[in-house]
């Protein structure tokens, strides 16, 4: 990347950032400080030229990114992507990009290479059809609880995607969250876009058979021991 358009973009990080922490978001001191310290950093930067101007940019980007690097230690209500946190927190242990089964994976390894008429197999294949749908339907549940989350961070992962060289996990979790959202939200969606829902929903009406498979199979049991 062009180190002008790198220096703009980490401006345009320090300025975000200082509007996060700037004296009418709280009354927390030390983040009043950091906004000021910066701030100041980002009009020297400004005010300088040539090899000076060069220096002071190193200075204030230095800054910047220090401070970047511990957005999620700020106080509440002034971190970047606090709005996902709740998200976070249930992302842990969950892998929804992951198409390996999340239940029973050895018994599942196993069921691929067995008969696929024993009956027991094609009960354990509806396990694994259920875990799939499960990922789905997750996927859905976490875009709809994260719609204001989304639009709120997109220009902080706009203005990090143009200086970070490598994503981090919370970067990486709101981007995946918010391409879903793109497209469950999209109303004229693109090819790509619609590969992607139809692959959904291919998976949906699969889930749909199965409970169905799975309905008449306890409905008849019922009628058998009904007195």
């Amino acid at each position: 990347m062009d180190e002008r358009i790198r220096s703009d973009s980490v401006l345009a990080l320090g300025k975000k950032l200082v509007d996060e922490l700037g004296p009418d978001r709280s009354v927390d001191t030390l983040s009043h400080w950091i906004a000021h310290y910066i701030a100041e950093k980002m009009e020297d930067v400004e005010a300088a030229t040539g090899e000076a101007r060069d220096r002071k940019m190193s200075e204030c980007s230095d800054a910047i990114l220090k401070l970047w690097a511990h957005r999620s230690e700020l106080p509440n209500g002034q971190r970047p992507f606090e709005d996902f946190e709740p998200i976070f927190d249930v992302l842990q242990s969950l892998t929804l990009d992951d198409p390996t089964p999340r239940y029973f994976r050895q018994v599942m390894s196993a069921v691929d290479q067995d008969d696929e008429d024993d009956p027991a197999r094609q009960w354990l294949r509806i396990v694994s059809g259920l875990d799939d749908t499960a990922r789905v339907l997750i996927r859905y549940c976490l875009v709809i609880a994260a719609q204001e989350a989304v639009d709120k961070s997109r220009e902080w992962v706009a203005l990090a995607e143009t200086i970070v060289e490598k994503d981090d996990g919370d970067i990486r979790t709101v981007r995946f969250i918010t391409d879903d959202a793109d497209v469950l939200n999209s109303e004229n969606p693109d090819d790509s876009e619609r590969i992607k829902i139809e692959a959904m929903l291919k998976r949906l009406e699969a889930f749909t058979n199965l409970s169905c498979t799975l309905s008449s199979h306890l409905r008849g049991q019922l009628e058998r021991t009904t007195p």
